[in-house]
This record gives structure tokens, sequence and C-alpha cells, in this order.
């Protein structure tokens, strides 16, 4: 069994959908109107402790864990579909780093712990969120923001169950 305590991964969190130019046209409305559907929410990247889990063995198989991204907008005021959150499990006792400034995100030392590392970005709105009295006909709708990325770094503090203590050459390592 090898014993993994340390890892680097890269995440992001999903872009959000874009809004919707569309207009609604239909027999009993004569003038319709705008009805561009606003878009999804990208996927979120969570961090979350498990106690079945003793190493980080799991994480160095996949080193990208990108979440889904948000659907867009569709016509007759739709909302796009929001992207799947991505849930990374590790084991009590885990540090969470970001590579890039050297700053520690979270120390998950509790069980069901959570940290949100890579938020997901927001969708775009659709043309009918820009309906006024002077303008009752947009022609414009938002792209959805881009979700965020990081390289953290994973890294498990681990403790010893049993400490030898005796004076040099009492044939402690024989043990």
């Amino acid at each position: 069994m090898n014993f993994i305590d340390f890892a680097t991964i890269y995440v992001k969190g999903g872009d959000g959908g874009d809004g919707c130019i569309a207009f609604l046209r239909e027999k009993f409305r004569p003038k319709g109107g705008p009805s561009g559907g606003d878009g999804g929410r990208g996927g979120n990247v969570i961090i979350k402790t498990d106690t079945n889990l003793s190493t980080l063995k799991d994480l160095t198989y996949s080193k990208k864990y990108i979440a889904k991204k948000g659907s867009h907008g569709q016509g007759k005021n739709m909302h796009g579909k929001n992207g799947e959150d991505i849930i990374i499990k590790v084991p009590i006792g885990t540090l969470v780093k970001d590579l890039n400034t050297d700053k520690i995100i979270d120390d998950l030392k509790f069980e069901d712990s959570q940290c949100l590392i890579a938020k997901g970005g927001n969708g775009g709105f659709g043309n009918a969120r820009f309906k006024t009295q002077r303008n009752t006909a947009p022609r414009h709708a938002n792209k959805g923001q881009l979700g965020e990325n990081k390289k953290i770094e994973l890294e498990l503090k681990v403790l010893a169950d049993i400490g030898l203590v005796g004076f040099p050459n009492a044939g402690k390592s024989t043990l």
C-alpha cells in the first residue's frame, strides 16, 4: 500500500450560460415583447472530508477537476440549467493551499466539514431583463461569467499512533 500525503490539483468552476435574445409571437398577443431567458449558473468545486479515506491516493489519478457549465437561456423566458457541482472527498486533517499565492485556504480537521474552492460563474441576463418604458424591445443580452480557476496543493497532516521514548542504542529501531 502506498501512502500519499501530498497532492497538487487544478480546479475550475463552471462558466455561466449566456442570456438569450428572443421575442414572443403568439396569436392573441399582438405586440408580444422580449422573452429571452437568463443563462444558468456554472457548477462549483467543493472539497469535503470523508471518514472512510486515509490517504490522498485517489487524487493522484485525476489532476484536473472542472465543473460543468451552465446552459444558455432560451425563448419564452426559460432559464438555463445550472451546472452540477463537483465534490472532492479528502481525509480528515487535510490542509488546502493556493499554489499561486502560497496562502492557506482552509484546514479541514473536522468530520463533514467542507470548503468552496472554485466558484462557478453567474449566468448572463436575457433581453427580457433589459425591457424599460423607453426601450420596449431590447436587442442585447449578457454573456455568462467565467468560473474561478486555481491550482491548489493538498497536504495531509499525519499523526503517529504510538511514540517510543528511550535512551540511544536501547534497541528501539529493532522494534
